[in-house]
């Protein structure tokens, strides 16, 4: 079938042979993109997009963990047609300022949680995560700068984390797959082992005692750099491209400790957790601890346009602004108006609508209800859920949680029976994830999980037939 796509007069074929011809992708293999042809997506509506097929998709990954309020919002479509027609656009250079970015400022401020007496009245404007965690490395090291400390310039996070895919973004995050391209990471920066209790956890050892030990190794790594030399410790609440790892409920508060205890900064990526996907507006308030920086991006819009920034906190926002002078850093697109008008539209719909108390009551409830039976599938070796993201894992024998080998590429055919009928799930390695939108219904949940359930029995079926399991 090659039916004409809905936007314009060209077929899929058409579009495919002009998109291998043209556009590079991210994250993408072009030799074998080529022998298949993209998808092509040409609408979207609620949970759902459709491709140029006219194949309906339930995207249980909102997008790229950024579409919270669904697709088709007019609200949103409104709030940027009316900001370009009154200000498409102006910079926030040469003491300038525009009234959407100020006035966006001003409700990301009120909305970010003070912690024993630590507030965020201070924005800084990217235009995604990758930018604002590169705005995060020259603000974390001329804070220090300022105070004194040139020397504390490294920055420590975590294997398997991700941070962006800019020279400072790829670096701070922890795939080996980015580092070997390019020269990563940059000098300054080093890793840590990830919370991953299912995988790292010793025989006997509770989720309790792994956390403590987990958020042990950021100790052991500050004293072997020199407490001097650390400038901060950068983490995402919960691991999103690295497989939804949820960390225990005791490694947060000993990270908090233990940053307490040498005095270094701490920045929470929440560029996927933040904005009601955990609960809350932001995850660092699910998990109690207390971030000098903040990275946001994604569903500060919920994907309508892009948009991205820092929460500076008081300790370092007076540092900058009190003994910094002239800031040498920014970007053409802060604080754009558009992007905040969208901003501020969106942020609106998800406090009428009340999304972020719906996932961390009753709708986050039933989710991990139904997402726990997955269980008692042959291949799922363990589920684990937070909020509005879920992930497990498939092992080949789940009393002795024996993996597929690396060859096997096990989540890749799972991901394939998911985008063959119509679901969209993500495949990490051997993990299989989810971040739905956050306007789901009980319907909506009980459609999603027949849908994994039935990708799940066809890749089952498909290992059998192999002779895999």
């Amino acid at each position: 079938m090659n039916v004409m796509t809905s936007a314009t007069s060209l077929t899929t074929q058409d579009i495919q042979t002009l998109d291998s011809a043209h556009f590079i992708h991210p994250f993408t293999d072009h030799g074998d993109l080529a022998t298949r042809g993209a998808r092509i997506i040409t609408r979207g509506e609620g949970l759902y997009i459709w491709d140029s097929e006219g194949e309906k998709i339930f995207d249980a990954m909102s997008g790229l963990w950024c579409v919270n309020v669904g697709y088709g919002r007019k609200a949103l479509a409104e709030a940027a047609y009316q900001q370009m027609m009154t200000l498409p656009f102006y910079n926030s250079f040469f003491q300038t300022t525009n009234v959407p970015a100020v006035q966006l400022a001003a409700r990301l401020a009120a909305l970010a949680p003070k912690v024993d007496g630590r507030s965020f009245e201070h924005v800084f404007y990217s235009s995604s995560g990758s930018e604002s965690n590169d705005s995060n490395v020259r603000m974390v090291r001329r804070y220090w700068d300022l105070l004194g400390q040139p020397q504390r310039k490294v920055i420590i996070s975590r294997h398997n984390a991700y941070h962006g895919s800019t020279m400072a973004g790829a670096s701070l995050g922890g795939m080996s797959g980015m580092h070997a391209q390019g020269d990563l990471p940059i000098p300054n920066i080093t890793h840590i082992e990830q919370p991953y209790f299912y995988e790292l956890g010793r025989a006997g050892e509770s989720a309790e005692e792994f956390g403590l030990r987990a958020a042990g190794w950021l100790e052991e790594k500050i004293l072997a750099v020199g407490p001097d030399k650390v400038a901060a410790f950068i983490a995402e609440p919960i691991q999103g491209a690295g497989g939804v790892i949820i960390p225990p409920a005791s490694y947060w508060p000993e990270i908090q400790r233990i940053v307490d205890k040498y005095g270094i900064l701490l920045i929470s990526d929440e560029v996927i957790c933040a904005f009601g996907r955990l609960g809350h507006w932001f995850a660092y308030e699910r998990f109690g601890y207390k971030p000098d920086l903040v990275t946001f991006a994604k569903a500060v819009t919920s994907g309508y346009i892009p948009l991205g920034g820092v929460m500076v906190g008081d300790r370092v926002a007076k540092v900058l602004i009190e003994k910094g002078g002239e800031f040498n850093h920014g970007y053409t697109y802060s604080g754009h108006p558009v992007a905040c008008a969208v901003a501020l539209a969106n942020l609106d719909l998800m406090e009428r609508e009340q999304l972020p108390q719906r996932v961390r009551g009753e709708m986050g409830d039933y989710l991990a209800k139904r997402y726990a039976e997955l269980n008692d599938h042959p291949l799922v070796g363990q589920t684990e859920t937070c909020g509005f993201v879920a992930g497990l894992v498939l092992v080949k024998n789940k009393q002795t949680r024996e993996r597929f080998p690396a060859e096997v590429d096990v989540g890749m055919v799972c991901r394939g029976h998911c985008f063959r009928h119509g679901l969209i799930m993500r495949a990490v390695g051997d993990r299989m994830i989810i971040a739905p939108p956050l306007t789901m219904t009980h319907a909506d949940i009980d459609e999603l999980l027949r849908l994994i359930r039935q990708a799940l029995d066809l890749t089952l079926q498909e290992l059998t037939q192999k002779g895999l399991v």
